[in-house]
């Protein structure tokens, strides 16, 4: 078994990407972010992703609204961000207040911008194997993670489970694309799929997006099976300072006896999502820069 270090793999890609940022000449990657009241967790993410972005040289602008802000004026705010040239990309922090649209907010963002993913064109464009498409970050990390760690995907049964829109959907539609990583054969299951561990069983690679503290137990698993846990869930844990600790949708210390690799929460996964929101922003940049050329 071997745990796959998504710390090493997102700290290689971050450094790939500052030594092309130094190339970019005049104007450097810009991205905003928008974030809506004083969530904790909101406001922890998004520091991660400045102090990521100042250190591979991206240009990060932080806007902060109150709660009470109305959906119009937040739409209104991106309007202004979608028509200026400095900004390359827009991410809005999730969640977003109950009375405002998340899904209306995300296909405002200029495609073009969209270095979340979340947009319906680029959604779109993902399932049209279309290269310019953006991929949300989680999906496209993981891909990268498989990629970068030599697992071939090709012909394999990939099973998801979970179907949002933000990792379980985007990530079969990229397992099934033509290239490498693709090939795949994929399954999607969810809290609807009666006889789960049947399906997940069979899996080669397994991809738990379902949300639930170690959902995926060893008897689920099939001996040699690549698992990729997506799961981020806090559990209360009064041995430690802040109550809890964090945990995955898999039972780590089970599965991990019978994986040929497996990732590890926290440490695997979730620093490839904000690696990705970099690349993405440096692909946003360039694109931007190609659409000048080409005026």
């Amino acid at each position: 078994m071997e745990v796959i270090d998504g710390n090493a793999v997102a700290s290689d890609l971050l450094e790939e990407l500052a030594k092309k940022i130094q190339t970019f000449e005049d104007q450097k990657p810009c991205v905003v972010f928008i974030r809506v009241g004083e969530d904790p967790a909101s406001i922890s993410y998004v520091r991660k992703k400045e102090k990521t972005a100042d250190k591979i040289g991206i240009e990060s602008r932080l806007l902060i609204f109150p709660v009470s802000i109305s959906e119009d004026e937040l739409l209104d705010k991106i309007s202004e961000l979608n028509t200026d040239s400095s900004v390359h990309g827009i991410l809005v922090q999730a969640p977003l207040p109950s009375h405002i649209d998340d899904r209306k907010v995300f296909n405002y963002v200029s495609p073009n911008k969209d270095v979340d993913g979340f947009n319906a064109t680029n959604l779109g464009l993902l399932c049209q194997e279309n290269k310019d498409a953006f991929a949300s970050c989680t999906p496209a990390g993981i891909l990268e993670l498989l990629k970068r760690t030599l697992i071939d995907t090709e012909g394999k049964h990939v099973v998801v489970l979970g179907r949002s829109l933000i990792v379980g959907k985007p990530v079969g539609i990229l397992l099934l694309q033509k290239g490498v990583p693709g090939n795949a054969t994929v399954t999607y299951c969810h809290s609807r799929t009666p006889d789960l561990a049947n399906h997940t069983q069979q899996a080669d690679i397994l991809i738990a997006a379902i949300g639930k503290p170690h959902f995926v137990k060893k008897s689920m698993v099939k001996p040699g099976a690549v698992v990729i846990d997506v799961g981020i869930n806090r559990i209360t844990d009064r041995s430690r300072k802040s109550g809890f600790r964090l945990v995955g949708d898999v039972n780590f210390e089970e599965v991990s006896n019978i994986s040929s690799f497996i990732t590890p929460v926290p440490g695997g996964v979730g620093p490839m999502t904000v690696a990705m929101l970099m690349k993405n922003t440096v692909k946003a940049f360039e694109q931007s820069l190609d659409q000048v050329t080409n005026q």
